[in-house]
């Protein structure tokens, strides 16, 4: 049997390759393929004219990109938001509108005015009359849907990652028969069984969109691969970190239904994260010159990671929040204390994240280049009194695009890296095969050339488009969400993940000044883990599709209560 082991090992590499392309691509499909519905919930009647009310959040006003578009004299191009409350109430926030704002003659204030069946809003000069399709006929009626298109069936996609994820066992035991074969077998067992048991779970509260899932999985067992080639001793705890991430990306998903319960936590969740960074600050040891991890009861954690996701929660912002100067300049104050803090601590990295981040919510929230490009400009007079006072940072620098001037000193990583990417060429050496690992931070710092080593630069290209598919689909479900609250975080996670993505490889390569950031989920690290998942629940808040995600609340299930038992109790739509 051994002398065949060689052409098994070959065969299981040129399998991995089709395995790996097909699951992204049904991936890919299901996402584009299934039909996203168009949810009518009111009809919004000015005049003689009328629009249909197809979010829970609309920006009312003359602009193009307002959802209720009231082109007259007198209605600013931002006027006012329509809000449509969980317990079916219609909401009107007045955005500090020079032409005013009223419902039945009063005045609308801070804390917004319920726009009720018969109710006459003033926007400006116009008179505006809600028709709530869901409160005819006792609140039993549905919003008004359509939907077209037709998702791949995600079960047979779950079985091709569940043999792909076979043939990576069956390569560590054959690479490396040695190195702790139970351990390794026993994690790859448990990320199998949670899928499986993911997926019948979701389908037991009827959900069918799995895609989501299906690439944080995919992206986890190639970190559960990872681990295997470089700490094998550690599958155990990798094990319960997986299944501790899985529960937390749940129970987050399942928080964010409700979204008055999630706006009211945000400023304990900026606390939190400003606690995290002060104890970071205060308690953490310096290793090779940042102070990043912080080590309790015989564990180490990395505060950032953490940090990241309580930021998405609390730079997400309800539509009728965006457009109030103090809440956004409070937003920028708590960023700069973040990214502060991080370049305090020398994780430069984990800084650039958060300021990329930065900015892309900014734009979100206020609209405005010129906002951005004024961040920029203070961030780039920030990183160059940074480069001035951080040595280490500013070799880091020095070195970029110079590693082969100093291949046992400065550039000793990185010529590694790039020596053994090139080595594992197009189909790899095979899992557990590699030798980078030896390497100090190559699982985590450098995992992408860790990935070219053992499984082949087609495998680790896969593992980029599956981010870059995340991305992708955020991005062409926010503007579809519910709230706006969900939007931006959605784009705001995929942006934290992308960035990561991007200085781990192209810093690995050279491309980029070496910067130690994670790649999402592949890298060998809890912390990092627990967060990606976390983040995970932000996109399918995002998902409205039906069926799509278990964040969100189907519509059927929101109007089958009587409309006297929504004053008494509220449902939790979003």
């Amino acid at each position: 049997m051994e002398q065949y082991l060689p052409e098994i090992l070959t065969a299981s590499k040129y399998m991995l390759i089709p395995l790996s392309l097909l699951i992204m691509l049904r991936c890919i499909r299901s996402m584009l393929s299934s039909g996203y519905e168009s949810e009518v919930w009111a009809t919004a009647r000015f005049g003689r004219d009328a629009a249909d009310v197809t979010h829970w959040e609309n920006l009312i006003g003359r602009a193009r990109s307002a959802d209720i578009r009231i082109d007259r004299e007198g209605v600013e191009r931002t006027h006012a938001v329509l809000t449509r409350r969980d317990d079916g109430r219609w909401m009107l926030f007045d955005i500090f509108a020079r032409g005013g704002v009223s419902v039945d003659g009063r005045p609308v204030g801070p804390e917004g005015a319920e726009l009720a069946a018969g109710s006459v809003a003033r926007i400006g000069d116009v008179n505006l009359r809600l028709q709530d399709l869901g409160a005819e006929k006792g609140g039993a009626l549905e919003a008004k849907r359509t939907f077209v298109g037709k998702r791949i069936t995600p079960a047979l996609t779950l079985a091709e990652l569940t043999v792909f994820e076979l043939l990576l066992l069956l390569q560590h035991l054959i690479t490396s028969p040695d190195r702790r074969p139970v351990q390794v077998a026993l994690g790859f067992a448990v990320l199998i069984l949670l899928e499986w048991f993911c997926y019948w779970a979701m389908r037991l509260i009827g959900r069918s969109g799995f895609e989501v899932e299906t690439i944080a999985f995919y992206l986890t067992a190639l970190g559960v691969s990872v681990t295997a080639s470089a700490a094998p001793q550690d599958m155990f705890k990798q094990s319960l970190l997986i299944l501790a991430a899985f529960v937390l990306f749940v129970l987050l998903g399942l928080w964010l239904r409700d979204l008055r319960r999630s706006e009211a936590l945000r400023p304990f969740a900026a606390i939190l994260a400003l606690a995290l960074l002060a104890l970071n600050i205060f308690t953490s040891d310096t290793l090779n010159g940042a102070k990043s991890w912080l080590s309790i009861g015989g564990f180490s954690l990395q505060p950032s990671e953490f940090v990241k996701v309580l930021y998405l929660y609390v730079g997400a912002a309800t539509l009728e929040k965006l457009y109030r100067r103090g809440n956004l300049f409070v937003f920028i104050v708590f960023s700069a204390v973040c990214v502060g803090a991080l370049a305090l601590i020398g994780d430069f990295g984990s800084a650039l994240v958060f300021f990329i981040c930065f900015l892309v919510i900014s734009f979100l929230r206020s609209g405005s280049i010129a906002t951005v490009f004024l961040a920029v400009s203070g961030a780039a007079m920030a990183g160059f009194l940074a480069v001035s006072v951080k040595p280490y940072i500013a070799r880091r620098f020095a070195t970029w695009g110079h590693v082969w001037e100093d291949v046992y000193g400065a550039g000793y990583q990185q010529t590694r890296a790039l020596g053994a990417a090139a080595a594992g060429g197009l189909f790899g050496k095979g899992a557990g095969g590699g030798w980078l690992t030896d390497i100090v931070a190559a699982d985590t710092d450098m995992v992408f050339a860790v990935l070219c080593e053992e499984e082949g630069i087609i495998i680790a290209c896969c593992a980029v488009l599956a981010v870059l598919t995340l991305s992708f689909f955020a991005v062409r479900t926010a503007r579809r969400a519910r709230s706006a609250y969900y939007s931006i975080a959605a784009c705001a996670a995929v942006t934290m993940l992308m960035t990561q993505m991007a200085l781990n490889v192209f810093g690995s390569l050279d491309l980029l000044p070496f910067t130690g950031v994670t790649f999402p989920f592949v890298s060998r690290g809890g912390s990092s883990l627990l967060a990606c998942w976390m983040m995970m629940a932000f996109i399918k808040g995002a998902d409205t599709r039906r069926g799509g995600s278990f964040v969100v609340r189907p519509a059927a299930q929101l109007f089958t209560r009587p409309a006297a038992q929504h004053e008494k109790k509220g449902g939790r739509g979003t």
